[in-house]
């Protein structure tokens, strides 16, 4: 979700209506941003291209590490649980994106700032910088242990601006399109090692195929898609710090420079020092991941909707809230055991 430079002025406690059927259905094709601010920024990009860029933000450098999930839950046990992810992440989306036809914001900060007044917007804030620092110490992990190379695609279609229904398509589009990624790669990784396979899946192929053409291809490709992410998810953290710390100050290129400096420095000795790749996917995700995905969209529409809560949308934000927290907290449980056996 974009936002504009700065904060917003609101009072915490906005509440969201319950909506008419006619409303509903009108609020799915209303624009995300208002005509004034669409006039003024560039027409957007193709659905295709942004299924493209979705996808690429999701999956990244977390494939590698699905053989290893497989290996210790099972095919079966592995397939509910991503399929389970698949579902809350877009009912997930589903809710973040009514919050913002609503309120008339696009920044996760800023719904922080209406559902919990400035404390919402800083936990928000401070969650989105930690995750993304966590997020891109792995992508830089993978860099360190593999070979550059580069890989295109030119994706073409509806130039059309953002809305509700629209934004809603890509998100489900891409999370399709992910799990079915994702579940491929991870049982073919398992089906090749069983028992054996590692964390990091090509440190595997390299165990066994030092040399191989194929296993090298991919080791090239990999190293690209997660080349061209890294820039992705390393804007969100500039911006919430920028968000956190500097809102009320003009623009300025030297601050700007300067912490992207500090957060590429930070990102790259996490990356150096780190040895083991799931120390950082497991404490992120366990973490700040499940907040931002599943508990934080839960929590402010149960506080901002005026709905019963026995309506069908407020009681999925509340399963919603539940599953990340509890899956939050087992995921930290067990990332904790394992280090005291270890």
């Amino acid at each position: 979700m974009e936002a504009s430079w700065g904060s917003i002025s609101a009072e915490r406690g906005w509440l969201i209506s319950a909506q008419q059927p006619e409303e509903a259905a009108a609020e799915e094709l209303s624009p995300l941003l208002s005509n004034e601010l669409h006039r003024q920024v560039s027409p957007g990009v193709s659905f295709g291209f942004s299924v493209f860029n979705l996808m690429n933000a999701i999956m990244g450098s977390g494939i590698l590490g699905l053989a290893y999930v497989m290996a210790k839950t099972g095919i079966l046990g592995f397939s509910f649980l991503l399929l389970m992810v698949a579902l809350l992440g877009s009912y997930s989306v589903h809710l973040l994106l009514s919050m913002c036809i609503q309120t008339a914001v696009t920044s996760y900060e800023d719904l922080g700032l209406f559902a919990f007044g400035l404390p919402g917007k800083v936990v928000v804030a401070g969650t989105i910088i930690i995750q993304n620092i966590g997020a891109m110490s792995s992508y830089l992990l993978i860099i360190k242990t593999e070979l550059p190379a580069a890989i295109s695609e030119f994706l073409t279609g509806d130039y059309s601006g953002p809305s509700k229904k629209r934004m809603q398509n890509v998100t489900n589009t891409a999370i399709a399109l992910s799990f079915l990624i994702y579940f491929i790669s991870a049982l073919f990784g398992y089906l090749t090692f069983y028992d054996k396979v590692e964390s990091e899946l090509l440190q595997g192929y390299s165990k066994y195929l030092p040399h191989d053409v194929v296993v090298m291809t991919v080791k090239l490709c990999i190293l690209f898609a997660v080349l061209l992410t890294v820039p992705l998810i390393h804007f969100p953290a500039r911006k919430a710090l920028m968000m956190m710390f500097f809102s009320n100050f003009p623009f300025s290129w030297i601050l700007h420079s300067l912490i992207t400096l500090v957060l590429n420095i930070i990102i790259l000795l996490l990356a150096i020092y780190v040895p083991d790749i799931r120390n950082v996917f497991g404490v992120v995700g366990a973490s700040t991941s499940t907040c931002l995905i599943f508990v934080f969209p839960g929590l402010f529409y149960l506080k901002l909707s005026r709905e019963d809560f026995l309506s069908w949308k407020k009681l999925g934000a509340f399963v919603l809230l539940i599953s990340g927290i509890l899956l939050g907290n087992f995921s930290l449980a067990l990332i904790v055991f394992d280090w005291i056996n270890k």
